[in-house]
């Protein structure tokens, strides 16, 4: 099956690299091109592409804007990917918490721009080890613990909050069964059932639950080992 993508950023040279790199790939359509957050919601809402690359700092609307309203407003399962520069902000924080599956440095090589695409798309989650951990510690730190959301951790079992710490820390589902000796098919429905419970899109959803609900706390272990 054939991977719709949609590329968005302000700046022609990049959009036109990365289109270049995807339309090679046999497998992967770039079927849309868009240089602000408004012309990426009516490339969504035409195109339906199965994942948005998304630059952040955009004129008229920004990424995070056009992240949240596009996954609002999607009646169909769209993946957003953002793109961000080495020096990780506050957006790149929000766009997660908004929905957005993952983020990737704009200098990415471009076999790793196709493999992250393709994670994406396959429901999976992008948390360029690189600068999770200093991107989450940075933000994570300076919020106090949401009452309301950490009762969501109730909902969990004991072992869920095991496998959800392993996932906090950027833990692949094979490494959480050789982490936690469990079989990889019962890890997989652990973490189904995590993103059920907590009403949650996807592992970068939470990654920032983890820290939010206070169930792990910034400094408590390196993301991306």
């Amino acid at each position: 099956m054939t991977i719709r993508v949609a590329v968005v950023d302000d700046q022609a040279l990049v959009r036109g690299g990365f289109a270049m790199v995807l339309n090679h790939q046999d497998n992967i359509e770039v079927v849309a091109e868009a240089g602000n957050g408004l012309e990426a919601i009516e490339a969504a809402r035409t195109h339906r592409p199965d994942v948005i690359l998304m630059d952040i700092r955009m004129p008229e609307m920004d990424g995070l804007e056009a992240t949240t309203r596009i996954i609002k407003e999607s009646d169909w399962p769209v993946r957003v990917l953002i793109l961000t520069t080495f020096d990780p902000d506050e957006y790149v924080y929000e766009a997660l918490r908004a929905g957005a599956s993952g983020f990737v440095l704009k200098d990415i090589p471009p076999e790793g721009l196709v493999t992250a695409v393709r994670t994406v798309a396959d429901g999976g989650a992008l948390l360029a080890p690189s600068i999770t951990s200093r991107l989450i510690g940075r933000f994570a730190e300076r919020l106090a613990v949401d009452t309301v959301v950490s009762r969501r951790l109730e909902r969990l079992t004991d072992r869920e909050r095991e496998v959800l710490r392993s996932i906090s820390r950027g833990s692949s589902n094979a490494e959480i069964s050789d982490e936690l000796f469990i079989g990889a098919a019962t890890v997989k429905s652990h973490v189904s059932s995590i993103l059920t419970k907590l009403s949650l899109r996807d592992r970068a959803q939470a990654v920032v639950f983890a820290y939010e609900s206070g169930l792990v706390e910034a400094g408590d272990h390196d993301i991306g080992h």
